[in-house]
């Protein structure tokens, strides 16, 4: 099957959905499907600034913004007599597709053994399977330090990157007490080269950050009570990959040892 434009790709995955999808979910099924096989960086912003500007500049736009965050098409709902939940207008839901807040990217649970702790580490991580990884060493924000699922220490970045940070922490005293970690930083990702966009917002209402607090905690904590995740996160995750030059320096010693043996 030939790889469909974005476009095409999200109408396809909408018309075998029964109900309203997430971007961040339609992105993911767009990607199961393999509907699409080049998908950048972040495919999930892709499909919500796609989705978003289709609704604000055509009045015929095939899909319809039914909540915070969930689309749908505009034929179904006609047939289903479905209204949309939330009545934004046409710049507010445009606006959702250029931002998610004070916190612009995260990565929950990362594992200490998958990086190389260099003086430079590399912290990798991509959106999706299919997608680019981007390099979170320069990133600023908050940062956890687990042992397990435990909480051990809780730490800031920001004169120094994430990378030198949790760098340090695997020479002080918090050496053998953490063995993964989970950062939320407030540098976006560019959605064509992958870098980090190191500009932020320089208002921040009172709304967003009290939602951005509460997202940390519920994130972070993971409390059994929540029924919900925190307030948008939901699209800017970042899964962990290894970094290859661990993989490559752990093939090499495997051929070094064979090497011996003969």
């Amino acid at each position: 099957m030939s790889e469909l434009g974005w476009r095409e790709a999200i109408v396809k995955v909408l018309q075998d959905s029964s109900q309203a999808m997430h971007y961040a979910d339609i992105a993911e099924a767009i990607v199961e499907s393999g509907l699409r096989t080049n998908v950048g960086v972040t495919p999930a912003a892709t499909v919500n600034s796609i989705i978003s500007t289709s609704i604000k500049d055509d009045s015929k736009s095939p899909f319809i913004r039914v909540d915070k965050g969930q689309y749908w098409l505009r034929v179904k709902t006609e047939q289903q007599n479905h209204e949309p939940t939330d009545q934004q207008t046409v710049d507010e839901i445009a606006g959702e597709a250029a931002g998610t807040g004070l916190i612009n990217a995260f990565g929950m649970y990362w594992s200490r053994t998958q990086v190389m702790w260099t003086a430079t580490p590399k912290l990798l991580g991509q959106q999706q399977s299919a997608s680019s990884y981007v390099d979170f060493f320069g990133q600023k924000g908050v940062y956890l330090l687990h042992d397990g699922r435990s909480v051990v220490y809780v730490g800031r970045t920001t004169e120094q990157p994430l990378g030198i940070r949790l760098r340090q922490h695997i020479s002080d005293r918090l050496n053998g007490r953490w063995d993964r970690f989970s950062w939320f930083g407030i540098y976006p990702v560019n959605e064509t080269t992958g870098a980090l966009i190191s500009e932020i917002a320089p208002h921040l209402e009172t709304s967003l950050l009290i939602a951005t607090m509460e997202a940390l905690l519920i994130e972070g904590l993971e409390p059994p009570q929540n029924r919900k995740r925190g307030d948008d996160f939901r699209a800017v995750e970042f899964l962990q990959i290894l970094d290859p030059d661990l993989k490559k320096n752990e093939i090499m010693a495997v051929i070094e040892s064979l090497k011996q043996k003969l």
